[in-house]
């Protein structure tokens, strides 16, 4: 059995196919638990109307994703946690398949599936980091840097109740990255089992002011988990591929920062600590060229996104 949990915060356009696509699945031996985290329109009414007993529902002040998720699981009755954003869903064979695997690696702590992202109406598949129709354990580092994606998201894995309590949940602090933050100490700690078939819709077609990636956001170092790694340096001594992993997204998260000048303290103390001579020759040239062509740079990607966004529209019109 599992405990579903929902985070809702104004999702009226999205939550209906979300939740149904929990109703939906082969496997039904699940509760299922929507935190309204305080929305303004009307989606909490739209759960409502769902007339299933496995539903239930936690009402609280607005307080992010993260202590949504954290309070859901405080009140689950299953010993296996599943999470779902309101305006993802599943495949239908999603909670089965999932528990197939389960069954099969006993030993792991978190259980994670391939997954489709799905982005100004392009549905793109998560890239396979072993063969097709691959079951088993994985190393969560390799993992992430063989092609840089995702290989674990929030709605597409399985954890166990136990040892996410150990590990203290999700950070109540971070507002961008909690997800990314959580299965790091996962993967420090307990095996990672992962089947390479993709039963969930990771979709950032939202609008930009309810989404955590995209729209040029800049977060303020407290809610940014690129800010916030200093725990792990004594474990990035110790793993090259822990290594690799982070400062790979170091380069990455901190280019809007960089090239923008803000927090420029912070960011210069986080750059102090990446080894350049791992990273490819594009990040090196990024943070050594002088700041007015970097900004340059910046504009012309962010016009040359917006112009292919533009142009998608119009094709599809």
């Amino acid at each position: 059995m599992v405990s579903i949990i929902i985070p809702l915060y104004n999702k009226a356009d999205y939550i209906h196919k979300c939740v149904t696509s929990v109703l939906c699945q082969t496997f039904s031996e699940f509760e299922l638990i929507i935190v309204n985290d305080g929305s303004t329109d009307n989606s909490f009414a739209i759960v409502q109307q769902f007339a299933d007993k496995r539903i239930r529902y936690i009402q609280q002040k607005n307080a992010g994703v993260s202590i949504s998720r954290n309070n859901g699981v405080a009140t689950a009755k299953y010993n296996y946690i599943s999470f779902l954003d309101a305006d993802d869903w599943w495949d239908t064979h999603f909670l089965e398949k999932m528990f197939m695997l389960i069954e099969d690696f006993p030993e792991a702590a978190i259980f994670g599936c391939q997954y489709f992202w799905i982005k100004n109406n392009v549905t793109t598949l998560s890239v396979n980091y072993e063969e097709s129709g691959f079951r088993g354990y994985i190393d969560y580092f390799k993992a992430y840097t063989y092609k840089w994606w995702m290989p674990l998201t929030s709605i597409s894995v399985i954890i166990k109740k136990q040892f996410f309590s150990k590990l203290g949940g999700f950070n109540p602090n971070l507002r961008f990255g909690e997800d990314f933050d959580l299965w790091i100490r996962f993967s420090l700690n307990y095996k990672v089992a992962y089947i390479n078939e993709p039963l969930a819709y990771y979709n950032q077609d939202v609008d930009t002011s309810n989404r955590a990636i995209g729209g040029h956001k800049l977060y303020p170092p407290p809610d940014h988990f690129i800010f916030n790694l200093s725990y792990l340096r004594p474990f990035e001594r110790k793993s090259i591929d822990l290594k690799k992993l982070l400062d790979g997204l170091r380069v990455r998260a901190l280019m809007p920062y960089y090239s923008t000048g803000h927090y420029a303290l912070e960011v210069k103390a986080i750059l102090s600590i990446i080894d350049f001579t791992r990273q490819s020759l594009f990040f090196r040239l990024f943070y050594s060229a002088p700041v007015p062509f970097v900004r340059f740079y910046t504009w012309g990607m962010q016009v040359g996104s917006r112009l292919k966004r533009i142009i998608r529209q119009r094709i599809q019109v």
